[in-house]
């Protein structure tokens, strides 16, 4: 099959150029050499007259002159203008040359520059026209492609009934307006995807003589586009799948406007600005990063609440909020927080319960020299001896001896009650001297010495005094239960300053461990008896307060327990500290 170079559909301005040469302007150059025969033959048949003609019977040679340069000057004319008109002519001719090379070289600049590949079908499905830029997308000559029919050789092989049938909507108008998406083949086999624009090729007259349609590669595009809507389907699934409640507003005149809500969000608070707003606490406005635990009335549950402040796809600031809900963690800290407590005052009722028969003891001295001492006075008085020098001594003896029995009992009520922890500025002093008294009934029962080393005009410390009290108790008790075979009568306990902090330690002469941090483990004892939860407990309460417990041996024998405590604030901060809570 033969394959014309040229298109089939003829350029516009040249068809016009060529229809008004073929009416007018041939005459031009036939009626010039009419007029200059016509001079000619007329100027020799005048000049061959002779006298005796019949044209000149009555005119004399002069008239007869006249008359012949009249008319050959009449016939100048003619032929000048003749010549005009043929200059006139090849003016013309030489303009629409010029604008058709001009028309020409603009259109082959145009095609070459073009990036969109261009093609004209005729009414009839053939191949009118195509631009370079159409050739380079398939790999096809223009020679290989002008005058062919369908199938064309761009067409993905097996495919061809489906591009049949696009082909047929083509040509019927029923192509979509929004283009045609296609898969072609080019000359290497290689495959790329295209989207086709159709529109109607009319003539000068309007009268429609084909097809125009215009075709861009989009297999970049393509690719971009999918992996772009595969990137945001991945964001949302993750957005989706989170346990975060996570959503977008934009302050307006008129409130908030949601601009964005994942699963979690409308899960508690649906597709409204509600929860955001109670989310928010009252803090529209300011700008901060600071995350904060909310309750939500609506949904009676706890969030942990963090904003941050972003640039919108339309250049507006929004607030992002990211909630967590932390109703079970609350829940769980709230159920330890009491399960503490109870630790607390078990171990404290424990070691109640281990003193007992040594405050037994201790409280059987008192009440006998009292039961002594009110005896005698009785028998005294019996025996009629009521004088006030003998009576008041015995008498105030035993008064001094339930003042003692008193002090003990009053301090084991405190120490045994459970009351709430709170931070104070207190005497370490005090402390010290309160567990002591305390930890002395179990140190004597053992013949065993506390020394206390404690230094004067020490600075307070911020501190609960029953909790601390605790800790010390508790370290004591350890240390003299420790030195139950030492050979060691003392048990010191020294009291320090190191910068900001209190240290207190307290130093046994007993077996020593090989590993002391395992003592702060929950449920690990050395002990037959216990818990294990002492040591656990105690470093729980002082790092509560801001300080650090550890446990390292004694080169001389034995463990040394330390903790630290931070001295109290300045008296213009301790009032906003004094009614803190701690966390225990």
């Amino acid at each position: 099959m033969s394959h014309p170079h040229k298109s089939v559909i003829a350029t516009t301005f040249h068809d016009h150029a060529r229809l008004r040469r073929r009416r007018w302007y041939w005459l031009t150059p036939v009626l010039v050499l009419v007029l200059y025969g016509c001079v000619m033959g007329v100027f020799f048949w005048l000049q061959r007259l002779h006298e005796g003609s019949v044209m000149f019977v009555t005119i004399d040679q002069e008239t007869r002159q006249h008359r012949l340069i009249g008319v050959v000057i009449a016939l100048s004319i003619v032929i000048v203008i003749a010549l005009l008109m043929l200059w006139r002519y090849t003016r013309y001719r030489s303009e629409a040359e010029a604008a058709l090379i001009a028309e020409t070289g603009f259109r082959r600049a145009m095609e070459n520059s073009m990036s969109t590949g261009m093609r004209v079908l005729d009414l009839e499905g053939r191949i009118a026209y195509v631009n370079p830029a159409f050739c380079r997308m398939i790999g096809w000559n223009e020679a290989d492609l002008i005058g062919r029919m369908p199938p064309f050789p761009y067409w993905v092989p097996g495919r061809h009934e489906a591009q049949y049938k696009s082909l047929e909507n083509m040509l019927t108008g029923k192509s979509p307006s929004s283009g045609l998406e296609i898969e072609a083949q080019r000359r290497d086999g290689s495959r790329f995807n295209a989207r086709m624009y159709v529109s109607p090729l009319l003539d000068p007259k309007g009268t429609q003589i084909g097809w125009m349609t215009s075709m861009t590669d989009i297999t970049e595009p393509k690719r971009i586009r999918e992996a772009l809507t595969a990137a945001h389907e991945r964001f949302m699934t993750v957005l989706e799948g989170l346990d975060d409640a996570i959503s977008v507003t934009a302050d307006t005149n008129d409130g908030l406007e949601l601009l964005f809500a994942n699963r979690t969000y409308r899960r508690f608070f649906g597709a409204l600005t509600n929860g955001h707003d109670e989310l928010l606490a009252g803090r529209r406005g300011r700008y901060t990063d600071e995350s904060v635990e909310i309750f939500s009335a609506s949904v009676q549950r706890w969030f942990e609440v963090q904003h941050r402040m972003l640039a919108w796809t339309d250049g507006r600031r929004v607030r992002l909020q990211v909630a967590r809900d932390i109703t079970e963690r609350r829940t769980h800290e709230e159920a330890s927080r009491i399960q503490q407590e109870k630790i607390q005052i078990t171990s404290r009722l424990t070691t109640m319960g281990e003193m007992a028969s040594s405050l037994a003891h201790e409280l059987n001295q008192p009440l006998t020299a009292i039961t002594n001492y009110s005896m005698g006075a009785v028998a005294m008085v019996k025996a009629g001896r009521t004088d006030v020098n003998t009576l008041l001594p015995a008498l105030e003896k035993a008064a001094a001896q339930a003042q003692r029995a008193g002090k003990i009992i009053s301090r084991i009520r405190d120490f045994v009650k459970r009351s709430e922890p709170r931070r104070s500025p207190i005497r370490i002093e005090t402390v010290v001297e309160n567990a002591i008294s305390l930890a002395e009934i179990h140190a004597r029962k053992r013949l065993i010495e506390i020394v206390s080393d404690i230094p004067e005009n020490l600075p307070d410390v911020l501190a609960d005094p029953i909790l601390i009290e605790q800790v010390l108790l508790n370290l004591l008790k350890n240390g003299l239960e420790a030195m139950d075979k030492s050979s060691v009568g003392k048990l010191d306990l020294k009291v320090a300053l190191h910068h900001d902090q209190i240290e207190v330690s307290v130093t046994d002469h007993g077996h020593g461990l090989t590993d002391p941090e395992r003592l702060f483990e929950p449920f690990f004892s050395t002990k037959t008896e216990g818990l294990g939860m002492g040591l656990n407990i105690c470093r729980t309460i002082i790092e509560s307060h801001h300080g650090r417990l550890w446990a390292s041996n004694n080169p001389d024998g034995g463990t040394i327990f330390r903790f630290t405590l931070p001295c109290a604030a300045p008296a213009s901060a301790q009032q906003n500290n004094q009614s803190e809570e701690l966390p225990v």
